[in-house]
């Protein structure tokens, strides 16, 4: 194995994990699931059958990834952090021919213990604050905090929040990168 999973975990057969990836105590990875290179799977994760992570994923502790879900490269997932799949469950209807896709794009950041209810896409570089509870598509570099979630702000991709001046340029008080808002959002330039 070119991954590392600890003796506590259960890794069924028909999963794919990809190189250097760390899986640590009991976790849970279902068949059908894909994992990509140097994620790192924190205490008590359950990945469910179909769930696509790209490179890099970070997975803190207790967090559940329903099928439906897609992350790409560079997410961050808080402690507690809750995925739904089904919009209107209940116990007596089956509705596993309705889970709904959520896509995390890459280098967003999930906060501990926000809920993201399914069918929505999280853009590039937003960070979700902890505790959130989003109900929408959240645009690329947004910062959302609340419940229901609404957007305050732009972050970098370094996470930092960004001070647009007159010209609608903001620097990235860490990185130095700079940024234009738009009439559509935030760009990088």
């Amino acid at each position: 194995m070119d991954y590392f999973v600890h003796e506590s975990s259960y890794i069924d057969e028909g999963c794919h994990i990809g190189k250097g990836t760390k899986i640590w105590h009991f976790c849970h990875i279902m068949p059908d699931s894909v994992i990509g290179e140097n994620c790192n799977i924190g205490q008590n994760v359950m990945i469910a059958p179909f769930v696509i992570l790209g490179n890099n994923v970070k997975i803190q502790n207790n967090v559940s990834i329903y099928t439906g879900v897609v992350c790409e490269d560079d997410v961050f997932l808080g402690p507690s952090m809750v995925f739904t799949n089904v919009g209107h469950p209940r116990s007596a209807v089956v509705r596993k021919d309705k889970y709904e896709k959520t896509l995390v794009k890459k280098g967003a950041t999930i906060g501990a213990n926000a809920t993201i209810v399914c069918g929505h896409t999280i853009g590039r570089f937003a960070f979700i604050g902890a505790g959130s509870v989003v109900t929408k598509d959240v645009p690329d570099y947004a910062l959302m905090i609340g419940n229901p979630a609404k957007q305050t702000g732009w972050v970098s991709e370094y996470g930092h929040k960004l001070s647009f001046n007159e010209k609608k340029l903001a620097t990235c008080k860490e990185s130095g990168e700079q940024y234009q808002l738009t009439e559509t959002g935030v760009i990088k330039i």
